[in-house]
């Protein structure tokens, strides 16, 4: 077989948040900005890597998700339980401090691993936990 990612969805509560985050604090390039009943759909992707995209979503916008649902996927991103991104890096030390500057919520300090990567953790607008790693 012949499979690549495409795109991954992480849930975003606030667009203008989310948006600002991916592109202007990671660099990403946005892609897509799609908007539909009040709602958006955010494409963005690192600018080297043009097949591979993170679309930032309105977890309320699946019609098939219950009222008592949304409320627990609220409560789980807000812990920062609910979506999970691993990022890769060839200087996670740069990367943190460049995130950290800019105000990033710091989960972990850039720590080394026993499974062989030195990596940190921040969170996004939206509570996504974002594990950024580097290998050893």
């Amino acid at each position: 077989m012949d499979l690549t990612i495409s795109a991954s969805f992480l849930p975003q509560t606030d667009p203008d948040a989310s948006l600002a985050f991916y592109r202007d604090v990671l660099g990403f390039e946005v892609r897509n900005d799609v908007g539909f009943n009040g709602l958006r759909w955010i494409t963005v992707g690192p600018v080297e890597q043009p097949g591979t995209s993170i679309v930032l979503f309105p977890p309320s916008g699946d019609p098939g998700v219950t009222e008592a649902e949304r409320q627990v996927l609220a409560e789980m991103m807000a812990k920062g339980t609910y979506a999970v991104l691993l990022l890769a890096t060839g200087d996670v030390d740069g990367t943190f401090d460049r995130l950290q500057a800019a105000d990033a919520e710091v989960v972990q300090e850039p720590t080394d691993q026993p499974y062989g990567v030195r990596d940190c953790a921040f969170r996004d607008p939206a509570g996504n936990l974002l594990r950024i790693q580097q290998q050893k």
